[in-house]
């Protein structure tokens, strides 16, 4: 990336610490043996984080930069992701059961990076300048650490290793979803949720159809696109799919694209009109989930990815 070249007043992404975030090039210079302040020689620019007080404008290297493109963007959000996770794992588990006894306490308490506004943030105690008076009901997840690996190792399948998984998946997420209602009622009062009976079918129902909007705008890596190309012209939009016949991508796709999604809840809700009390139901619906998804964890993830060409050929054959 260091061979890459920057520009004045461009707007980029930028590593700081494990997490990327954009930023505006306010300055660039070339730095040699005599006046290197970093270290390094060769380009550097100075540059201003967006949403960040000027106290953290630094000089920064050409390895830190990235373009500002749809790629980059995704490797932003995939980051962006594992951070939710690995704050969300290493929350206190008796405040989280303390917290999911408590019908609607205080509207799911602070998030973990909700709308990615805080996402890996208190580590560097960075300053946001944020407008208190427009703040949401927030959603906190606590994702098990069994599952922040299978985030991680995802992540490193798809962008690293070029791999894919399989599709068509069984169990798909439909099928998860109605494992888990039934796991929930069968549970009864056990279970320690809200009215499973009447809540469920909605929340169930709700999750498939954020999965199904989600998938193609926010949870695919671009490798992955040709597949879900080649995903949505066998059962969607192709010659031989007869009108009425067309399958939901919840259909198609398994638990890894829908873990994905569940870390990316507190975004979603965030941008969404829900208030504080369905907020908090769907959070204790959705940890149930998260902690029903680690118990099964070796039957419904796939125990290894395949390469693209193995990918198509078994789309084909399906």
């Amino acid at each position: 990336m260091s061979a890459q070249s920057f520009a004045v007043n461009e707007r980029v992404l930028c590593y700081h610490g494990p997490l990327i975030y954009e930023a505006k090039i306010l300055k660039a210079e070339t730095w040699d043996e005599r006046n290197t302040q970093s270290g390094v020689v060769g380009p550097h620019y100075y540059v201003h984080y967006k949403g960040w007080k000027q106290t953290w404008d630094e000089w920064v290297d050409g390895t830190r930069l990235l373009k500002f493109n749809e790629t980059n963007i995704q490797l932003q959000k995939a980051l962006q992701s594992q951070s939710q996770a690995a704050q969300a794992a290493s929350a206190s588990s008796s405040k989280a059961k303390s917290l999911a006894t408590k019908e609607g306490a205080g509207a799911g308490g602070r998030a973990g990076g909700a709308g990615g506004r805080k996402d890996g943030a208190r580590g560097t105690k960075r300053g946001r300048e944020e407008d208190e008076g427009t703040r949401k009901p927030e959603m906190k997840l606590n994702v098990p650490e069994q599952l922040k690996v299978l985030l991680v190792d995802d992540w490193e399948a798809v962008t690293k290793n070029n791999q894919l998984v399989g599709l068509p998946r069984k169990p798909n997420v439909l099928e998860l979803l109605e494992e888990f209602k039934q796991h929930v009622l069968s549970q009864g009062t056990s279970a320690q949720l809200k009215d499973p009976k009447v809540l469920l079918p909605t929340i169930i129902a709700g999750l498939q159809t954020y999965f199904d909007r989600a998938l193609g705008a926010n949870l695919l890596y671009r490798f992955e696109r040709p597949q879900y190309a080649e995903i949505r012209k066998k059962y969607v939009t192709g010659p031989t799919v007869q009108i009425g016949q067309e399958k939901e991508m919840s259909a198609i796709y398994g638990a890894e694209h829908f873990l994905r999604m569940l870390v990316s809840l507190p975004q979603m809700v965030a941008s969404s009109s829900m208030d504080g009390e369905s907020v908090a139901l769907l959070r204790d619906y959705v940890n149930e989930l998260l902690q029903w998804m680690v118990k099964e964890r070796h039957r419904i993830f796939v125990p290894e990815y395949e390469s693209a060409s193995i990918a198509y050929q078994n789309i084909s054959r399906s």
